[in-house]
């Protein structure tokens, strides 16, 4: 996306304003443009794309922007996009509260967009967007600058460039608010079946985007192609009607020796959900972990099974999965991520998983105390690590296990090599071939920051999670967003990466070349 930002400065504060005339040569203001950093999005009205600064040394309330004008680089293919447009939003930097101004529709390699729009003293911040037309390729890039500016009483003024100008990623997205009547589509999960087929699952939240207990299913999207196109959208979980007995929070597994696809979701029969949840066994007194399965690679999908009395301690409150995506481990063990409340309240993560392909489930210990939502990754010797969301905040914690979760051990990276804003996050392993050599790479996703839900980022660790180098990381995502995500491979050079925007769901394919600095 890239956004222009135009800044009116006035260096004088006495004076009246005058209408003097400026040649571009004795102009003495600058004009920038900033790059913004997200994906361009099938299915969106709005993809920002550049930032432009007009710093004018005069007070003239007279001047107007007339025009922008742009350049498409690199390999973009101009019939990747539907429209390209300009918005004003005045002293507000959120272009959700922009006008949009102007639009071009005859795309070409260059561009110049006529405005004629009449600048106030002080800073006017507009930007530029665009439309990604249905026919897109996600494997494509857009890649735009801003050439100059026009400016009346000065005339043509070239714009410097504030950062790197690096082309921006065609998405999807995949789920967008009040898509089929639903308000909010949140907690996404992803995994690639034995057949290469995307199977995405997250919350449909029919009336707001609150957690539960709430009128919620879990939702189903499956795509063939490795995610360039996606079939209509499917419920595979209900456990009835309204708010007295949603279904969310939904983590996918795949068996890789079956090619059985499981997922995991709880149950809230009443306000039997994070806080309202008791100790016990039955609907009427606790959350119910709930599994369906599907054998026909996605297509339909088993009746609801509850493992609930065979998984939890019944003197816990609360016992779930871990949302996101579960393994399948190089034994044929699978294994989920889950939670638990203890009697106290006290949330642990751990795991649950199954020796008999899926016949029967045993869960682990906690791992520590006041961490939810985990992700878990076999390591190279068979031992599974388990990435943690941890209620103290400002990092990751870590634990490791050789016993399927009847013992843990603190990992080194725990609680410093994985910054987090208190926010669920995903890992996954991944093949990556060098000159033909195997190389076993971990992959992590989330939110990039300390304590605010933004700068959605993908990291790559060439040591088995010890360390996390910058130069083997991308910002996918500058914006706010629920924060949210989950990572699957597409093939052994594509990651596929779904997250949360504000009530949306967005899919985006980064090849692993993106990410790792040999």
């Amino acid at each position: 996306m890239a956004v222009i930002i135009l800044s009116i400065i006035a260096f004088s504060c006495c004076r009246k304003a005058t209408n003097i005339s400026l040649s571009p040569t004795s102009f003495k203001g600058d004009i920038w443009a900033f790059q913004t950093q997200n994906p361009v999005l099938k299915g969106l009205e709005i993809n920002p794309l550049v930032k432009v600064s007009v710093r004018l040394p005069i007070e003239n309330s007279d001047i107007k922007l007339e025009n922008l004008q742009l350049q498409l680089e690199g390999l973009t293919n101009l019939q990747d996009i539907e429209s390209i447009e300009l918005y004003a939003s005045g002293y507000n930097s959120n272009i959700a509260s922009a006008k949009k101004i102007a639009t071009i529709t005859n795309i070409t390699k260059t561009l110049t967009i006529p405005c004629q729009y009449s600048l106030n003293l002080g800073e006017n911040l507009f930007w530029i967007s665009c439309k990604v037309s249905s026919s897109a390729d996600i494997r494509n890039t857009i890649s735009l600058k801003i050439t100059h500016a026009q400016l009346s009483e000065v005339g043509k003024v070239a714009v410097k460039e504030g950062n790197i100008n690096s082309p921006k990623y065609i998405g999807y997205a995949l789920r967008t608010q009040n898509q089929d009547n639903i308000n909010t589509y949140r907690i996404p999960g992803i995994a690639t079946t034995n057949k290469g087929t995307l199977i995405a699952v997250y919350d449909n939240r029919y009336e707001n985007d609150r957690d539960l207990p709430a009128n919620v299913d879990v939702g189903m999207s499956r795509s063939t192609d490795g995610g360039l196109s996606w079939q209509p959208m499917k419920v595979i979980m209900d456990m009835g009607v309204g708010a007295n007995d949603g279904i969310g929070d939904p983590s996918i597994l795949v068996d890789k020796q079956t090619g059985t696809i499981w997922v995991a979701a709880l149950w809230s029969h009443g306000n039997k959900a994070w806080n309202g949840s008791g100790i016990g066994l039955s609907p009427n007194e606790t959350g119910q972990f709930i599994l369906v399965k599907s054998e026909d690679d996605g297509l339909t999908w088993s009746q609801p099974i509850n493992i609930t009395s065979s998984v939890k301690n019944p003197t816990w409150r609360l016992f779930f999965q871990g949302p996101g995506m579960g393994i399948s481990m190089a034994n044929g063990t699978l294994v989920f991520p889950a939670q638990y409340r203890d009697t106290d309240g006290v949330p642990y993560s751990t795991l649950i998983y199954s020796k008999d392909h899926g016949k029967t489930w045993e869960a682990g210990t906690g791992a520590k105390s006041n961490t939810t939502e985990a992700q878990v990754v076999e390591l190279n010797d068979g031992t599974l690590m388990l990435n943690m969301r941890d209620n103290r905040g400002g990092a990751r914690s870590v634990s490791i296990t050789n016993d399927l979760g009847k013992t843990w051990v603190e990992h080194i990276s725990s609680r410093s090599a994985l910054e987090e804003p208190i926010c669920m996050g995903s890992i996954i392993r991944v093949e990556s071939t060098n000159n033909g050599e195997v190389r076993n790479i971990l992959a992590f996703s989330n939110p990039n920051h300390t304590y605010e839900r933004k700068n959605m980022t993908i990291k790559l660790s060439l040591d088995e999670g010890k360390t996390w180098q910058k130069e083997n990381q991308l910002m996918i995502d500058e914006r706010l967003c629920y924060g949210y995500s989950c990572m699957t491979m597409i093939d052994k050079n594509t990651i596929g990466l779904i997250y949360e925007g504000t009530k949306e769901l967005y899919f985006v394919r980064i090849p692993i070349k993106d990410i790792l600095k040999d």
